[in-house]
């Protein structure tokens, strides 16, 4: 059992609150997605879970207890793009990271290690870029690189927060169909996300705007009305493509019709 629980978390940075009064669920063997709008606490409730977001009220708990017990659990896989280019490691050691908390008594890699990492950068198709610079790589193959760390972890959980951010077809579909792959091996993940089509393919859904605004499966979170409580605006359905919502701060031209303010439509 993997499942977490909030009750009423206010987490905040420092002396700054992101998110307030939040009460959540992250169902074991599921795939959560968490939505919202730019600025409305969905990487928080991630950073929350690991601790890196500070808890000052309330509670956050994996199978009874506070998850700061349970970090060891844990994988978290933050946008590529927090990277720091300057370190001068490989593609291999980056995925191999992963198995640093799990080496025997000498700290030394093991055959098994190898092999989960090998497996890992394979899924993600990187397997051919091991000794590359991580800096050399194109965003996409950098970002498969560290799901491929957090699916070399093996953790009962696994967090990401927008892995598909951005990203081409290819590495997108890779991305989706490893996270389908992990809660189909008894593993739960959760994920944040701007584009509600990835959030549709997810088991549930947390949708985000300072706090919780609603929670549940996709059908119930996924409604206009719903969905404009949160975001403050006007949200258009379009049919056969879904609603579609006027979220700037993450263009995607080929999945998404953006609109501005006045409602008239603009294609980034």
């Amino acid at each position: 059992m993997s499942t977490i629980t909030a009750t009423r978390a206010t987490l905040a940075y420092g002396t700054s609150v992101a998110v307030t009064d939040a009460t959540f669920n992250i169902p074991d063997q599921s795939l959560t997605a968490i939505i919202g709008p730019n600025g409305s606490g969905k990487s928080t409730i991630l950073n929350g879970i690991c601790g890196l977001a500070s808890l000052k009220s309330g509670s956050i708990m994996m199978n009874g207890k506070p998850t700061s017990a349970s970090l060891g659990s844990i994988a978290y896989v933050l946008q590529a793009t927090r990277m720091n280019e300057t370190m001068p490691v490989t593609v291999s050691e980056v995925i191999t990271m992963a198995r640093y908390a799990r080496l025997g008594r000498f700290g030394r890699l093991r055959s098994s290690d190898r092999r989960i990492c090998r497996e890992a950068a394979d899924r993600m198709n990187v397997l051919s870029l091991a000794d590359k610079h991580i800096r050399e790589l194109s965003g996409g193959q950098r970002q498969r690189v560290f799901v491929a760390q957090g699916l070399a972890q093996q953790a009962d959980v696994l967090l990401l927060d927008e892995p598909a951010n951005a990203l081409d077809i290819v590495s997108r579909q890779l991305i989706v169909d490893a996270l389908n792959q992990e809660v189909h091996g008894g593993r739960t993940v959760a994920f944040t996300t701007h584009d509600l089509g990835d959030a549709k393919t997810a088991d549930h859904l947390i949708l985000m705007s300072g706090t919780v605004a609603a929670e549940g499966p996709p059908e119930a979170v996924l409604d206009a009305d719903v969905l404009a409580q949160a975001y403050g605006i006007a949200l258009v359905n379009l049919d056969e493509r879904g609603i579609v919502v006027d979220d700037h701060g993450h263009p995607q031209p080929d999945r998404h019709v953006h609109f501005d303010r006045t409602g008239h439509a603009t294609h980034d």
